[in-house]
């Protein structure tokens, strides 16, 4: 049986907070090979013997792999926490934008160190308008404008 990958990312503006919010949602055991191929410890991942800086393994992944951009300026990426939803993994952050959007450029290689194959999928809901790119190991970033 043929395994796919892929990563599916949300990124939404909300006005009301003066944020842009990003939703990720990676397979479990995809993220755990990951990280523990880069940490060298055994995670865990979402079961009751998680180790205590898992949090912190993914922040700091995430942080290395996923880079934003809005407006042309980077953007420093909040990581808020993690849930589980069956076999996916849901992690959130966040970062402040107080002015209008009008571009957004990321740069996105989650997993494409462990699956070259491996696709994530982003999508943008800003300013009412909604966007969606399709990136690859090797084709990792790309912008859309508003």
């Amino acid at each position: 049986m043929h395994k796919f990958y892929v990563g599916i990312y949300q990124i939404t503006y909300s006005d009301k907070k003066k944020e842009v919010q990003i939703t990720a949602r990676i397979f479990i055991d995809d993220i755990e090979k990951a990280l523990e191929s880069k940490s060298k410890k055994k995670l865990y991942l979402a079961t009751p013997k998680e180790i205590a800086e898992t949090n912190g393994l993914i922040k700091s992944y995430l942080s290395e792999k996923i880079q934003l951009k809005v407006n042309g300026k980077v953007r420093n990426l909040k990581f808020l926490g993690k849930e589980t939803e069956d076999n996916v993994l849901i992690c959130y952050l966040t970062t402040p934008v107080t002015e209008k959007i009008t571009s957004a450029e990321i740069y996105n290689s989650v997993l494409t160190e462990i699956y070259s194959e491996q696709q994530n999928i982003v999508h943008f809901t800003i300013n009412g308008n909604k966007k969606s790119l399709l990136l690859t190991d090797s084709e990792p970033d790309g912008n859309v404008e508003f």
